[in-house]
């Protein structure tokens, strides 16, 4: 798995490596993710090309990914023994969280067929099961719980908070970016400190993730 992602991923960056990491304080969850050792050197035209329209997301766990992981942990009865989806799954962080804490099923869904084999190995990695998921309106299902964790830096994304809640009953949101979303039924539930892996380098603001939820 760990050789098949660096090949991946060397397809856009040439020097970049994918290693196993254990996250902090998730109770052991590891992901395969970039080396923290990468060269911090200018990318090649090409690869700034790449960079910019193919972005690898899956190679970072983000922030609000890495909270959210986090609070499933901690509060395990969140998922026990709930459908949940993990919508924008990149690496697969929070449905990997979500099966370790006993969801009774678990969907990684994203549009990204690279992220959805990064998420494929880190289930592997984590000794996990996890459904895979390309499209979300092409699930003709419902969920107990959906999970997004930033997804919200794009404002046209915001439509899909209302589609949420018509395919679940509740809605679990954590992002670093939106400091005040004003979507009801959505509300600011809590704040928790968090940081991108490998490290960004990110504004203090960025490492603060305001979770909202939803509920029907």
């Amino acid at each position: 798995m760990q050789a098949t992602l660096t090949a991946a991923i060397r397809k856009t960056l040439s020097a970049a490596r994918i290693v196993p990491t254990t996250l902090p304080d998730c109770g052991g969850l590891q992901l395969y993710l970039l080396a923290a050792d990468f060269p911090q050197t200018a990318l090649s035209p090409q690869e700034m090309h790449a960079a910019l329209n193919e972005p690898a997301y899956w190679i970072f766990c983000w922030a609000s990914g890495l909270a959210l992981a986090r609070k499933i942990l901690r509060e395990p009865a969140l998922v026990r023994g709930r459908k949940v989806l993990d919508f924008g799954a990149g690496s697969g962080v929070v449905a990997c969280a979500a099966a370790l804490a006993g969801a009774a099923e678990v969907v990684a869904c994203d549009i990204d067929t690279a992220s959805l084999a990064a998420c494929a190995a880190n289930a592997a990695l984590n000794r996990v099961s996890l459904r895979l998921a390309g499209d979300f309106f092409t699930l003709q299902e419902d969920f107990d719980l959906i999970l997004a964790a930033d997804v919200l830096y794009d404002r046209s994304n915001h439509h899909f908070l209302d589609a949420f809640l018509q395919r679940a009953p509740q809605v679990l949101v954590a992002d670093s970016r939106v400091k005040n979303l004003q979507v009801p039924p959505y509300r600011l539930m809590s704040t928790e400190a968090a940081e991108t892996l490998p490290d960004l380098n990110e504004f203090d603001e960025f490492r603060q993730v305001r979770f909202y939820e939803a509920s029907r």
